[in-house]
């Protein structure tokens, strides 16, 4: 049941309204003017950025596999979009993870690289896959030469070595030589997996990539967060059991649950229900109860900002606000607002813009915040600055466009009549 609304401060549908798309497009180019720029680093892959925009890392900063997947998403936005110079960045990009990230004797990406090749004792993780999938089927809907080979490498190596047909899920981890990393299994890889295969599925309309989406939305989803009353569980065992007591890396395995990730599925929830022919009705009516969790437990009703994580009694356990949930959660209001109609969802958009210009958004350096404190001051506890604009893009262009597919597929459907 949805909250109520006072119909009196109900909010125009700012969605529609000219001069609300047009500041949308001006954020979006902002994000490019602030990344497209500076990016590039001439020995390979991509920056990332501190506090004032300054590269992090030195003479040889690590690579991380989704920072340069992401970047070749969103440059496949800009080009088709019709930003110039994005072209070069998206070659730099499909570059880097063919020659730098790929290993050419074992198979798949390895996680982190530097200037001297894989750093440490690399991995070979599902959650650097699934990027590499989405940036290569991204890649292809802009026209990239190489766009069709990186698609059949990385889906050849999640088919052998990730996918586990028995759960209708991935493994998290692979040792370089594919000894699997034991004991645990993770939601989050699995979220980015659906993401990704249903852009393959949507450039290739190979039905594989839609079946596994819909296998891992019903186990992450329709199995285990009903179960928890639509709170996403994050971590599990190997056998998909919900790991209560988990408590692991805080930037990619936090403890506790992620109101971020909540508002996330939302989203892809309703995608994948548009891509599956409408024919799945718990995905809206799961969507719509996520969203409504999300904001009933992970918004601070105080100081504003939605918290990072909570304990399993829907207590802050992490109370910092950092920008990507927020991202999604305008992600998520457009897509309900456009499924469900009514005021409610629209109300809380614009809220969340609000909040957004008012405390995320650098007015002065340019790019976002990536960090608050629970009192809105901007921090650098998990994040060192501004490295990222795959989350922030999308939030500002989501909006602009049809929700029966990914913003990509959106987009090309735009323009290819051109």
């Amino acid at each position: 049941m949805q909250p109520k609304v006072n119909t009196m401060i109900a909010p125009p549908r700012w969605i529609r309204r000219p001069y609300h798309r047009d500041w949308l497009m001006s954020q979006a180019n902002d994000l490019f003017d602030f990344f497209q720029y500076r990016s590039i680093n001439p020995k390979g892959g991509f920056f990332e950025f501190d506090a004032d925009g300054n590269p992090l890392g030195g003479d040889n900063p690590v690579r991380g596999i989704h920072t340069a997947a992401r970047m070749v998403h969103c440059m496949s936005i800009g080009h088709m979009l019709g930003r110039p110079g994005c072209d070069d960045l998206l070659d730099h990009g499909m570059k880097f993870l063919w020659e730098r990230h790929r290993d050419s004797e074992r198979g798949g990406y390895f996680w982190q690289v530097d200037n001297d090749g894989p750093l440490g004792e690399p991995t070979k993780q599902a959650y650097g896959h699934a990027f590499v999938l989405l940036a290569a089927s991204s890649a292809k809907f802009a026209g990239h030469p190489q766009a069709d080979q990186m698609i059949a490498d990385v889906t050849e190596v999640i088919e052998k070595h990730f996918w586990e047909e028995r759960y209708g899920a991935v493994a998290e981890e692979f040792e370089t030589d594919w000894t699997p990393v034991p004991g645990y299994r993770g939601q989050n890889c699995n979220m980015h997996m659906t993401e990704a295969l249903m852009a393959a599925y949507e450039v290739t309309g190979k039905v594989d990539y839609i079946t596994k989406a819909k296998q891992i939305a019903e186990l992450i989803i329709n199995k285990h967060a009903r179960s928890c009353n639509f709170r996403v569980a994050e971590h599990f065992t190997e056998n998909w059991e919900i790991d209560y007591n988990y408590s692991g890396n805080e930037m990619f395995r936090p403890s506790g649950t992620t109101p971020g990730h909540w508002l996330e599925w939302s989203r892809l929830l309703l995608q994948l229900f548009a891509l599956t022919g409408r024919a799945h009705d718990w995905m809206p009516k799961a969507a719509q109860e996520l969203f409504i969790s999300s904001f009933k437990y992970g918004w601070d009703h105080e100081k504003k900002g939605m918290y990072y994580t909570l304990d399993w009694n829907n207590k802050p356990l992490n109370r910092s606000k950092l920008w990507w949930p927020h991202c999604e959660a305008i992600g998520a209001t457009h897509c309900l607002s456009e499924h469900f109609g009514g005021d409610f969802h629209m109300l809380a958009y614009r809220r969340l813009w609000s909040f957004i210009t008012n405390h995320l958004i650098d007015h002065e350096k340019g790019g976002w915040h990536e960090e608050l404190t629970e009192d809105l001051v901007p921090a650098n506890s998990l994040f060192a600055g501004k490295g990222d604009i795959y989350h922030a893009l999308q939030a500002c262009l989501i909006p602009l466009y049809p929700t029966t597919g990914s913003i990509v597929q959106m987009i090309y459907n735009e323009i290819k009549h051109y």
